[in-house]
């Protein structure tokens, strides 16, 4: 067993750094899940199907993908904390221009905001990840960067609270008639656009005040002196960096492991609604299973963050990756409140896969973990491609979510079978690491 108690995990040295930088997971944790619920807002109000529907996490994970390498190089050139810095502004630029894609009702505007909002977390993610993992002990890295995120669904649960009490329960578009048909549906023209005009105010406000929020944030840091660890902020050539860590197996696994995780993680959690939707459950209502979700996650966070002090991370995140893939095969194979109760245990699984991922991968990378921290964070782009592949599923019998039956299930239980394959991969990475098998250390 591990017993990494002689070396603290973080030094009273950094602590006000560490706590400034933790706060940023609870911000971008707080954009991603008030923007998941956006899905089937979107949805609703500019009458969308579901493959044009899930543009929203295209575009939102799509940033990530973008921006994470020219973050990287930034990061490269100045320091973390300038990279930090440049994050903030982003995320703030592209939280306010929800204020003129409100204005212009044209959904292109708004995926074109959330994308310019990613660019903005991908520096973040790119810079506050490696910046966690250099603020102490190599041999505490993963236990640290597992405390951190650990922040990241408590901003998550404020991001659905809101998404709930603010936005969802406000929207018009959602409205039923006592049959089930939607209000909005049976409206003249003129006045689908009044309710729309109204509604898309409704979804601009929390952005617009996040903005706000973030501008704050930016102040503060830079007010702040922050520490430097010369090892992993020198400067690297970036070809050469790229190749040592790809001629690492464990690194190059990683990212792939990323990618399925992050995929399988918001399948999982935007198609939570749409689940729920399939028995009779709306929206509003809905958004409880997303908060339970996200509590089971940060309960499962600090219980794997404990467990990493006795258990090889590989082996803990193999078994972990078990537990999600017998939890989604119960939520494919039973339809109704015991597949969703299911659905909603897969987020105890989650819980630590990303910093466990990020931490393993970037293990003895020294200062190529900037740019390895790079491909890590594109990794992310599988949150883009996955939910998109999983809108062509739920669309092959039409817009609704039981139009089909595919080898017996409704199509939106059977769509869960790519989640179930990501956490199989992740899985097989986990065991690789903990048995190191041809593993370049």
């Amino acid at each position: 067993m591990k017993n990494q108690s002689k070396v603290p995990v973080v030094a009273k040295s950094v602590l006000l750094p560490f706590i400034l930088i933790t706060s940023l997971f609870a911000l971008w944790g707080f954009a991603n899940d008030i923007t998941n619920p956006m899905v089937s807002a979107f949805k609703k109000v500019l009458e969308l199907d579901n493959f044009q529907a899930s543009l929203v996490q295209l575009a939102f994970y799509g940033g990530y993908f973008t921006m994470a390498l020219p973050a990287a190089i930034f990061v490269n050139r100045y320091s973390y904390k300038k990279g930090v810095l440049v994050g903030l502004g982003l995320y703030a630029v592209g939280a306010l221009l929800f204020y003129p894609a409100a204005a212009y009702e044209e959904f292109g505007f708004f995926l074109s905001a959330l994308y310019i909002l990613t660019f903005g977390l991908a520096f973040l993610e790119t810079t506050a990840n490696p910046y966690i993992l250099s603020m102490g002990a190599e041999k505490t890295a993963t236990q640290r960067l597992n405390l951190a995120q650990a922040f990241n669904p408590m901003g998550a649960l404020l991001g659905l609270i809101v998404a709930q009490k603010f936005i969802l329960a406000s929207l018009q578009s959602d409205d039923l008639l006592p049959d089930g048909t939607t209000v909005y549906s049976t409206l003249s023209e003129e006045a689908k656009a009044v309710v729309r005009t109204a509604d898309l105010a409704v979804i601009r406000d929390p952005y617009v005040l996040l903005g706000i929020v973030v501008i704050g944030f930016l102040v503060v840091i830079s007010l702040v002196n922050m520490p430097q660890n010369a090892h992993q902020e020198s400067k690297v050539k970036i070809g050469g960096s790229i190749k040592r860590l790809f001629k690492s197996r464990k690194f190059t696994g990683g990212v792939i492991a990323q990618a399925f995780y992050v995929g399988a993680q918001i399948m999982c959690w935007t198609y939570l609604y749409q689940y729920a939707e399939s028995f009779g459950i709306e929206n509003t209502k809905a958004v409880n299973y997303g908060i339970a979700a996200l509590v089971v996650f940060l309960i499962g966070r600090w219980v794997g963050t404990a467990l990493l002090k006795y258990v090889d991370s590989g082996k803990l995140l193999l078994f972990f990756a078990i537990g999600a893939a017998l939890a989604t095969l119960i939520t494919i194979i039973v339809p109704g409140m015991t597949g969703l109760i299911a659905l909603v245990s897969i987020s105890f699984f989650m819980s630590i896969m990303f910093p466990t991922i990020y931490g393993i991968a970037l293990e003895g990378q020294g200062e190529d973990a900037k740019f390895g921290a790079a491909f890590l964070v594109m990794a992310i782009v599988g949150g883009a491609l996955m939910p998109t592949l999983q809108g062509l599923i739920l669309d092959l019998g039409g817009a609704g979510y039981t139009d089909i039956s595919i080898l017996g299930v409704p199509e939106v239980n059977f769509s869960f079978i790519l989640p179930f394959i990501c956490f199989m991969i992740i899985g097989i990475y986990g065991r690789d690491v903990y048995r190191k098998y041809n593993l370049n250390y």
